[in-house]
């Protein structure tokens, strides 16, 4: 299989925070993207979004049962951000 190197900029804090979750996963951020991309591609674009909860130090990643409750969830943090910019 022929491979491609993609590039992406994001934000210092995003990058820790992206590397230390997949870390606690038991992947490589490389292997993050990969499988996000795979699936992305599989679904022809987003399909949940996970729920990310730290309990006693460990961190569980939990998908929603829904795509109802995946947007409801979603919808949520975007008034939230949206209220705090103002």
């Amino acid at each position: 299989m022929e491979t491609v190197q993609i590039a992406t900029r994001i934000g210092k804090t995003q990058s820790k925070k992206f590397q230390k979750i997949a870390q606690g996963l038991g992947i490589t951020p490389s292997d993050a993207l990969r499988m996000f991309i795979a699936e992305f591609n599989r679904q022809k674009g987003f399909w949940f979004l996970p729920n990310l909860t730290v309990k006693e130090n460990k961190i569980e990643v939990e998908s929603f049962e829904t795509e109802e409750e995946a947007l409801k969830f979603a919808t949520n943090i975007s008034m939230r951000q949206l209220k705090s910019e103002k």
